[in-house]
């Protein structure tokens, strides 16, 4: 093959596009508007391809790629398209494509504006074998060996991916809690940087957050009578772990990166503003307006400056790992849905330990409606669920405040409650958009907030 990288039409790039599970842009109307190649050796470059949609939007996606002068039977199912004689693949299903990405980190490779930067000395095994992660959706990662991960952007924007300025920043101060980063890939748009993809620590023993709460609520549901603290997989010690975690990783954050403030007026005007719009989105929240209005309103009561400073932004079960000795907390781009500008803004620490709350719900009734598909909240599973919830939920914020060493202020706790509240409302549109058979989980939690219950639901004591 030349250096020059082949060149696919629009038509080829519209049509893998809309099979990829990562893209963005999946059942919308959409129109490839330009692409660009940046090659990294003869064979392998990245293709950016930029999409407009009907509505104007635009949004840039980033095709790793790899040529072959014949077809790759190994490679079938990443085919993309034949060009020229040559069989075009996407490079993250491909072994010896990676082992270039990996070769790039560990000669710090630059090429024209493309520039694979090193933190340290970590120990790169050059000889591991990748493999491509299925689960992951939005991003591409991939491991090599049990030494690194590399996480590929699919979608980029020009700016600093709060990815990489967190995990820099937490790296530097040798935070427990996180896959050290160990590098990032950028390129230089004019005078713009878009970053392409980080290398990070692999936790190879790690389990997934999620998954282990949904074994203690099972765990829990199959036996008879016995309440959440009689049963082996009581999770409580867990939590609390796990929200001592949270709180160490929010102070280093502070302290490496800075704080902010913010007022309860601001607070309350942009969280009214937000229920407005979900109500057009799902009318159903309307029913509870009132209720939600007055609790957003009594933000304006808090006299003193409110703290802000960056957080993760988009905080549940899912994006922890339980390994053999901690947690671990990954993904620090906030909601991909959002814009970077705004992923990239200070707020209240508050708001992930909300996100976080809500997960327990989350996994409470997921694992409930497999014992009850209707979601019948007068079931004796979701009875039981609900005291996982509550116990667990508990259990977190009392290992917070413990690692924060002192208990909520009434303002805290007032700031804590609207922003549980807040993000109900998100996932009630989320549902509605994405996964309505899922919808009745935050309808649920609104109809306890409305009614008082959010106290009770947050702050009893774990036992």
């Amino acid at each position: 093959m030349s250096a020059t990288p082949l060149h696919m039409s629009p038509a080829q790039l519209h049509d893998y596009l809309s099979r990829a599970r990562w893209f963005g842009g999946k059942g919308r109307e959409f129109e490839v508007k330009e692409q660009r190649s940046v090659p990294l050796t003869e064979s392998t470059w990245i293709e950016l391809i930029e999409v407009s949609y009907p509505t104007g939007d635009q949004e840039c996606f980033q095709l790793p790629l790899v040529a072959y002068d014949w077809p790759q039977d190994r490679l079938s199912h990443a085919l993309i398209e034949f060009v020229d004689g040559h069989a075009i693949y996407d490079a993250v299903h491909d072994r010896e494509a990676m082992a270039v990405w990996l070769k790039g980190f560990a000669q710090r490779t630059r090429n024209g504006g493309l520039e694979f930067h090193l933190i340290g000395e970590p120990d790169l095994d050059l000889t591991a074998h990748s493999t491509l992660f299925q689960g992951e959706q939005s991003n591409s990662s991939v491991t090599f060996g049990e030494s690194s991960q590399l996480k590929v952007f699919r979608k980029v924007t020009p700016g600093v991916n709060p990815d990489v300025e967190i995990l820099e920043a937490l790296t530097t101060a040798d935070c427990p809690h996180i896959a050290a980063l160990y590098g990032w890939v950028s390129l230089r748009d004019g005078d713009d940087t878009i970053h392409l993809a980080i290398l990070q620590e692999f936790i190879r023993t790690a389990t997934e957050g999620w998954q282990v709460a949904l074994a203690s609520v099972r765990d829990l549901l199959a036996e008879g009578d016995l309440h959440p603290d009689e049963v082996g997989g009581d999770f409580a010690g867990e939590a609390h772990r796990l929200g001592m975690s949270i709180c160490e990783i929010h102070l280093t954050m502070r302290n490496e990166m800075g704080e902010w403030t913010t007022d309860g007026t601001s607070l309350a005007t942009s969280m009214l503003a937000r229920l407005d719009s979900a109500i057009t989105a799902q009318p159903l929240i309307a029913e509870f307006r009132d209720q939600l209005s007055e609790m957003f309103n009594r933000l304006q009561d808090i006299e003193e400056p409110i703290v802000t400073q960056r957080i993760h932004g988009d905080l549940h079960l899912g994006q922890t790992l339980r390994d053999t000795m901690a947690w671990k907390v990954v993904d620090f781009e906030g909601e991909p849905a959002k814009p970077l500008a705004h992923r990239q803004l200070p707020d209240s620490p508050w708001r992930d330990v909300a996100g976080m709350l809500r997960s327990f719900d989350y996994a409470a009734r997921a694992a409930a409606d497999d014992v009850d598909p209707m979601g019948n909240a007068a079931t004796q599973a979701q009875y039981r669920a609900a005291e996982w919830r509550a116990r667990n939920q508990a259990a977190f914020l009392a290992g917070y405040t413990e690692a924060l060493g002192r208990e909520l202020t009434p303002w805290e706790d007032t700031l804590l409650e609207a922003y549980a509240a807040d993000k109900t409302i998100y996932e009630a549109v989320y549902e509605t958009r994405n996964r309505p058979d899922w919808l009745h989980i935050p309808l649920d939690a609104l109809r306890r907030i409305s009614t008082g219950q959010i106290r009770e639901q947050h702050f009893d004591n774990p036992g």
